[in-house]
């Protein structure tokens, strides 16, 4: 520990803190732009200068060590001059179009904007318009807004390691995109949102689809359909004021029938059929030498769209049971469109999801048509959601709580925690062990599949066979593992692994691209504990045991893994080019 002055307090921090999180521990707030906790600090928009006491010397508090004995100003009138000059600086080179952005009232430079009071600019206006790029059905880059504040270029290539995006040209003339300024649908991006969620302004944003879908709701012809996945539940109510990991589950049930959807159905019952679907397709691989080992998940659309581009090598290796979000999709359009005899050309599905992958994920292939029809029509993010609560006019937080519709509403706790990082992992290991054991796990709670650490690691013994799990989140992490795991099997003998979780994500999906904006590894654990603690509180805890996944294969399916269920229920997967 070292001893520090802010602002003439005294206190102690530990060695190699910066002056911004000292003065964070000393209830000072230095205002920042370019700074976010989940990104190695690089000093770019300056707005968080500080000065050193005694000297005329400015310093950068995000990147600036405290040293022993140091006493730092965050604020002066000197200081304040210098933040308003850098303020009107970017603004001058900023469109004026807050009302029609995206992020109105929810941008980090608009808020510095009102709380310096600026209503004048100094400098001249200039703008150099860029067209916008929209062309990879997930995300668009709207450069004209752009900062160059580099948060998506440090999360895309030091966080994802995907590079999709970086810095072009110099000062002025400094332009961020992909290599050579080619469209994101051209570029090695996996539209896992990361930029999106990260981007300070309304640079970058999820692909808005809301106006068709208020056209179908108000189509007395159409018979609108909605899902809600695992993470929603617990991130939806930060929009309105409550905590982060906040159960609202079925308030959002209410809302969504408030703002006119027919029939609303949950996602996490068809966690629960992924578990059926991908735990029988280990199992086959595992006792029945019925493809590569190790398997890997492929629930999320962005993993897979990285697995397309770099690892052509290990594509078999990829489960091919589709997504929830997917399998949703072909239900509706079939097993739920017979039962309630309904014709599925005349039904709209629509998924509120907290990943902008799934936007582009409900059209890759023609097997995401297995119904006969696009299964998913639609997908909104959790943020688009709280903008149709608000605009229904809706009080969220009074709403009444109801429960989602029959068959495809029910789920297990095994379904929930899909949302964080290992619930995959953790919900197929309750139903593989007890599939191949004939008994349920000991303690159904898998610890060692929880938690932020970069890449977990354990050993279940199955029936006198130990089964080597790892679950990898964030795709920057993954490239180790991968490499690994080719190491493994050009050695021979026992694989490395045998099952690995992988989610594009930090955290998994509880921070996808389309969630709410803000989320550090706090906010991570606290949506992460939201889920865990709607599992601890459901009565069944484990997918093979849900009565309505049981109904689905008596009536219509069959059995996990049959012709028909791998017709519906499972894709492919095929090598494409890093850049087109």
């Amino acid at each position: 520990m070292i001893n520090v002055k802010i602002n003439g307090k005294a206190l102690q921090v530990a060695e190699g803190t910066t002056i911004l999180a000292a003065a964070k521990q000393a209830n000072v707030k230095i205002p920042s732009l370019c700074y976010n906790s989940d990104l190695p600090a690089w000093a770019s928009c300056g707005i968080c200068i500080v000065r050193q006491e005694g000297t005329a010397r400015m310093l950068r508090a995000c990147c600036t060590k405290v040293t022993e004995g140091m006493s730092v100003i965050t604020h002066d009138p000197e200081i304040v001059k210098a933040r308003r000059t850098v303020l009107e600086l970017i603004l001058s080179n900023h469109p004026q179009e807050c009302l029609t952005c995206t992020r109105n009232n929810n941008c980090e430079l608009q808020s510095l904007a009102a709380e310096f009071g600026l209503r004048q600019i100094r400098f001249d206006h200039f703008i150099i318009d860029r067209p916008i790029d929209n062309t990879n059905d997930a995300i668009v880059f709207d450069r004209n807004k752009c900062i160059n504040c580099g948060r998506c270029v440090e999360v895309c290539q030091q966080v994802q390691g995907v590079n999709a995006i970086e810095y072009q040209g110099r000062g002025g003339k400094t332009v961020i995109g992909p290599a050579a300024l080619a469209n994101l649908a051209d570029s090695p991006c996996v539209r896992c949102g990361q930029c999106a969620v990260h981007c300070p302004v309304g640079a970058i944003y999820e692909a808005h689809g809301s106006r068709k879908i208020w056209d179908r709701l108000a189509d007395p012809e159409v018979t609108t359909v909605v899902q809600i996945a695992p993470a929603v539940r617990v991130a939806l109510g930060e929009e309105f004021g409550l905590e982060p990991g906040a159960l609202s589950t079925k308030k959002i049930y209410t809302a969504l029938r408030q703002i006119g959807f027919n029939y609303v159905f949950d996602t996490n019952f068809s966690a629960d059929l992924t578990i059926m679907e991908e735990g029988t397709e280990l199992i086959g691989r595992l006792l029945e030498g019925k493809g590569e080992i190790p398997l890997f998940t492929s629930c999320c659309p962005a993993w897979v769209d990285y697995a397309e581009k770099n690892c052509h090598d290990l594509l078999p290796h990829v489960s091919s049971a589709k997504s929830p979000q997917q399998m949703m999709g072909a239900m509706i359009k079939t097993y739920w469109a017979e039962k309630a005899k309904i014709d599925p050309a005349k039904i709209f599905s629509v998924s509120v999801m907290p990943c902008t992958a799934k936007k582009y994920e409900c059209k890759r292939d023609e097997s995401m048509n297995s119904s006969g029809f696009q299964d998913v029509d639609s997908v909104l993010t959790t943020r688009e959601l709280a903008r149709f609560i608000k605009q229904a006019g809706i009080d969220f937080n009074s709403l009444a709580e109801s429960e989602a519709d029959n068959p495809l509403g029910p789920y297990t706790g095994a379904g929930t925690i899909f949302g964080a990082t290992g619930g995959v992992m953790e919900a197929a290991l309750r139903t593989a062990y007890a599939v191949i054991t004939g008994s349920e796990l000991g303690d159904i709670n898998f610890v060692p599949a929880r938690g932020l650490q970069d890449v977990k690691e354990a050993t279940v013994n199955v029936k006198g066979k130990d089964l080597r799990i790892a679950v990898v989140h964030q795709l920057g992490n993954v490239a180790a593992v991968v490499d690994a795991v080719r190491a493994s099997k050009a050695k021979g003998g026992e694989p490395l692994y045998h099952f690995i979780e992988v989610m594009a994500c930090r955290g998994g999906c509880v921070s996808g691209g389309g969630q709410p904006y803000g989320a550090d590894d706090e906010v991570r654990a606290k949506r992460a504990t939201g889920l865990y603690t709607d599992d601890t509180k459901s009565e069944i805890r484990v997918s093979h045991k849900n009565p309505y996944v049981q109904q689905v294969y008596t009536e219509y399916l069959g059995k996990p893994n049959s012709e028909k269920a791998h017709h519906l229920l499972h894709t492919h997967y095929v090598k494409r080019p890093l850049y087109k």
